[in-house]
């Protein structure tokens, strides 16, 4: 069954300026909303301790706060998690002077504040403030080290001026996945990282699958006597390609989209990265890296007429 026409001729690339301004602005708006508002990061970055309660009945944010408030608890980020009943209680480290007692603390507070009978404790989880250093630091390794793997992986496997697109489009998927979500503000945790660092494992297998075609076609059209463009040819791969990119995009967001709305809080964020990094991925393959392939175009090898040239040397 075919959903695309596999002669479809869309010029991808004639709009190529135009989506790299577009590309430019989001990217230059993300940047100014992470350095601008700031990431919410979660307990496993900046340290603290984590407490899940749960009330019989559903209560008021504004109450829970005021039953903390006489314990020192004031400044805790409070939110529901998952039904109305079941609460979210994150305390910094700057806000505890004993964490072996925050968890305590707190139930002996609501209790107080709301009654003894109506809340129960259901988890609790701390994480020091030196290991949520350690945590950050690893975690924007992971990110670079990934990044250069891929471009030598790449360059390794095509050119380096293919490399270098390709690191292009991760580098924009990942700052505009981090850009929403300082726009969102929703919590940046561990498992966010891990959806990032998957996102650009998707991305990149995107990305292939379209240098792939490129390449053969590069190779087809230099034994041709009338040889197109290199633009034109970029734009034929990306015709070609196009069912299984978007075939393949769609078949994961059927997957992504069922964790984010029937897979429960606690993996919520990680599917909403995965949604957003697909989305852009999708974009960045067709936009963004075959773009900046061809803008180095000469720059990183060596032309046929050089090699014909270094070749005619005795």
């Amino acid at each position: 069954m075919q959903l695309i026409n596999p002669d479809i001729k869309i010029d991808f690339l004639g709009k190529r300026k135009l989506a790299m301004i577009f590309s430019g602005v989001l990217l230059l708006l993300s940047l100014g909303l992470v350095a601008g508002k700031g990431l919410n990061f979660g307990i496993d970055f900046t340290g603290g301790t984590l407490v899940e309660v749960k009330f019989k009945e559903a209560p008021a944010i504004a109450d829970i706060r005021e039953a903390l408030a006489p314990a020192g608890f004031g400044q805790a980020i409070i939110q529901e998690f998952g039904a109305p009943e079941e609460i979210l209680i994150r305390v910094q480290n700057g806000d505890i002077s004993d964490s072996s007692k925050v968890s305590t603390d707190i139930l002996d507070a609501l209790g107080r504040g709301l009654g003894a009978d109506s809340v129960e404790m259901r988890r609790v989880e701390f994480v020091g403030p030196q290991v949520g250093e350690e945590l950050t630091e690893a975690g924007i390794l992971a990110v670079l080290f990934a990044m250069l793997a891929i471009l030598v992986y790449v360059t390794f496997r095509f050119k380096l001026r293919f490399a270098i697109g390709a690191d292009a489009a991760l580098l924009h998927d990942v700052t505009l996945v981090v850009g929403i979500f300082a726009l969102t503000g929703k919590e940046f945790t561990l498992p966010v990282v891990a959806a990032i660092l998957t996102v650009i494992g998707y991305s990149l297998n995107d990305t292939i699958v379209v240098f792939d075609r490129i390449r053969e076609n590069f190779e087809s059209n230099r034994k041709r006597k009338n040889p197109d463009s290199e633009v034109d040819v970029v734009n034929r791969s990306i015709n070609q390609t196009l069912a299984r990119t978007l075939m393949t995009s769609l078949t994961t967001l059927l997957v992504v989209f069922s964790l984010f709305f029937f897979g429960g809080e606690v993996i919520h964020d990680f599917a909403f990265a995965l949604i957003v990094g697909i989305v852009v991925g999708t974009y960045s393959s067709i936009y963004i890296a075959s773009p900046v392939m061809l803008s180095l175009e000469g720059r990183f090898e060596t032309s046929a007429e050089e090699m014909e040239k270094l070749e005619a040397k005795p």
